[in-house]
């Protein structure tokens, strides 16, 4: 799909693509990009152009035109968040956007323009856009962070073991999937401010000073939250080594639980077992008091290791 936005003038809008100041290329077609090529004089990035990785591969410059491609977030309701590669081609006379999804921040950014179509705005409002995008992703997940933090530093230990693990280990896959989320976070604003110092450097001729002060504020902004993502990395994994230290614990306590028992239980097996023995001559059988005495010496086995447990404060 081809979308052009010309540029608003007394004359009003034109629907020519030779007018246009932004071409939106969505999926576009070999016919649509080879009419803005022949148009503008510019080349359209390939697909696979779009998901380089390479710094020169990703911001250089043809034809006194900067091509710049970055992995925007499409972050859908309850769905992983991935990357759509997106492509910026901006010179003087025309700005060219090409990508294959519909990440936050064109629209928000074509109706903020409202008619004032500019390659450089364009660009610059599309990079303000994203970047606002991104931070309201920050701030969601900082605060489904918290929550993660008050289920494990003030809920724990209210409820029965096995609830407790599940509800652990479920809230580390939780932590675990925003750990992912914030590099593919961190990676994108890292992206984006690269894109935003090298439109600064190479092209500041003719940004601008306004557009230049408003990339100058992006940069800033993106610095920022790139501290903030790195604080929230470092969150995610206090939390999750939070939530396996409070699952080794509960399970050393079953395990300790289960040591007492087994000790305790040895000695009363072994007067069990003597008094067990079928032999001939055995004097306790004679005994008027012997099976009292047998039972007691059972019940004092018990609790003569228990008591030594718990004078060690083991238990």
């Amino acid at each position: 799909m081809l979308a052009a936005y010309p540029v608003h003038d007394a004359g009003g809008l034109s629907t020519s693509l030779s007018a246009a100041a932004w071409v939106d290329l969505v999926e576009p077609s070999a016919a649509e990009c080879a009419d803005f090529e022949k148009t503008s004089g510019l080349r359209v990035p390939a697909k696979e152009e779009l998901s380089e990785i390479a710094a020169t591969s990703r911001l250089h410059c043809e034809k006194d035109a900067l091509y710049m491609t970055a992995p925007l977030i499409f972050a859908g309701n309850n769905e992983p968040w991935i990357f759509t590669p997106t492509g910026f081609v901006l010179s003087k006379k025309v700005l060219l956007t090409v990508r294959y999804a519909h990440p936050d921040g064109f629209a928000p950014a074509l109706r903020e323009l409202d008619g004032q179509v500019q390659p450089m705005l364009a660009y610059v409002r599309i990079l303000e856009q994203m970047v606002g995008h991104l931070a309201d992703l920050l701030e969601t997940t900082s605060l489904d962070l918290d929550d993660a933090s008050h289920v494990i530093f003030r809920a724990s230990g209210r409820w029965r073991l096995s609830r407790e693990t599940k509800m652990l280990r479920r809230l580390m896959i939780r932590t675990g999937r925003t750990s992912e989320r914030m590099t593919r976070l961190h990676y994108t604003l890292v992206c984006l401010d690269r894109m935003t110092k090298f439109t600064a450097d190479r092209a500041h001729e003719w940004i601008g000073p306004d557009n230049s002060s408003r990339l100058q504020s992006v940069s800033s902004d993106i610095a920022s939250l790139v501290q903030f993502t790195e604080a929230l990395v470092s969150r995610v994994q206090l939390l999750q080594d939070a939530a396996t230290g409070i699952i080794n614990i509960d399970q050393n306590d079953v395990m300790k639980v289960l040591t007492i028992a087994s000790v305790a239980g040895i000695p009363p097996v072994l007067v069990v077992g003597i008094y067990g023995m079928n032999f001939k001559y055995m004097p306790e059988y004679d005994w008027s008091f012997g099976y009292p005495y047998a039972l007691a010496m059972i019940v004092l086995t018990t609790l003569v290791p228990l008591l030594w447990f718990k004078w060690k404060d083991w238990i």
